[in-house]
């Protein structure tokens, strides 16, 4: 039989349900639209646990490196303690109690006042008592002293920062002086800095000039260095093609520098200035040390030493640890927006 022959409402016929017209949906898609839906609403619907552990796996995810080896020091630190402090505590404690064993043993060494390594949780709570039980001005306050030091660290990077800036131009700009001058400058640092400290300082005290600004130069002393080694290769490190390309536009010397070189050595000066600021705190710490400084780190390190209170030492170590993490932060945070693409 041909579609000719065939009944009219067997051939093209609409389905029952009516005739379809515009914005008429058959039966069988619309089903099917429901299903769908549901089965996206039982999705969208479905255990939470899943976007939740995601989100936090992506939140820990670039902390997770830096927690780990946290964990790691501190079962070694834990084990070192109990390692160093157990002949002490057997020797004052436990040397008349017969049948002692780890479980007495071990929160005895993690509990000393004068250890000779102090348990973490000790550093930890020493820490916190000298930043919460007192004033900023107070002289037991850890955060006094952290402050001292870290004038003398800033005063000193920014000493130090200038001074290598003009070395490194004067360098490039003079071929006398990259032949006499930078040697010297690298045999600059072979000279101890605990056997320079004093003499500058007491040179400058002889002077009137006391305080901050004595060990701001010892830390610009130690930061200059890689300041100017790192900008004598960033200033540097133009091609032959682009300084004829600036010698074809009839650029004078100054415009050269602003123009080609100066953008081209900033890769090279925040290493620098990270490396630099590390440095000038270590020179900051080192010139209070000879001089019995009454304020800074090191006069804390040295009143911890005195008196033979180590979780003192320990807490302003850490301390200075947190401080120089701060200030290389702070470097870092500036690379960024000073940096040609830092900003992305």
């Amino acid at each position: 039989m041909t579609d000719e022959a065939r009944p009219r409402s067997a051939v093209g016929a609409p389905p029952q349900g009516g005739r379809i017209g515009r914005g008429t949906v058959p039966a069988d898609c619309s089903s099917r639209t429901s299903a769908g839906s549901v089965l996206a609403a039982g999705n969208a619907s479905g255990p939470a646990k899943p976007v939740l552990r995601r989100s936090l796996e992506r939140v820990l995810h670039p902390f997770a490196p830096v927690l780990t080896v946290l964990g790691a020091l501190g079962v070694v630190w834990y084990a070192a303690a109990a390692w160093l402090n157990a002949p002490q505590v057997i020797e004052r404690v436990l040397a008349d109690q017969p049948g002692w064993g780890l479980a007495e043993l071990l929160p005895l060494t993690w509990s000393m006042q004068r250890p000779v390594l102090p348990a973490p949780h000790q550093i930890g709570l020493d820490l916190w008592r000298s930043i919460v039980d007192w004033p900023l001005n107070s002289p037991r306050s850890l955060l006094f002293h952290t402050g001292v030091t870290a004038a003398s660290t800033l005063v000193g990077f920014v000493m130090g920062t200038l001074l290598g800036l003009a070395l490194a131009v004067a360098i490039v700009h003079s071929r006398t002086l990259d032949r006499s001058l930078f040697p010297w400058i690298i045999a600059s640092q072979t000279v101890p800095v605990l056997a320079v400290a004093p003499i500058v300082i007491v040179a400058l005290g002889s002077m009137g000039l006391t305080g901050v600004f004595p060990k701001s130069v010892i830390s610009m002393y130690l930061c200059f260095f890689p300041v100017t080694v790192a900008m004598v290769k960033g200033l540097r490190s133009p091609g032959v093609m682009e300084l004829e390309l600036m010698h074809t536009y009839a650029a004078s010397a100054g415009h050269t520098f602003w123009k080609l070189r100066a953008p081209a050595s900033l890769p090279f000066l925040f290493p620098s200035l990270r490396v630099g600021i590390a440095a000038a705190l270590v020179g900051a710490i080192v010139a209070e040390l000879p001089t019995g400084a009454q304020a800074g780190l090191g006069a804390r390190l040295l009143t911890g030493s005195y008196y033979g209170n180590t979780v003192q030492i320990w807490s302003a170590l850490v301390m200075s640890a947190l401080l120089g993490l701060a200030l290389t932060g702070a470097v870092a945070w500036a690379e960024k927006w000073f940096t040609p693409g830092g900003r992305k």
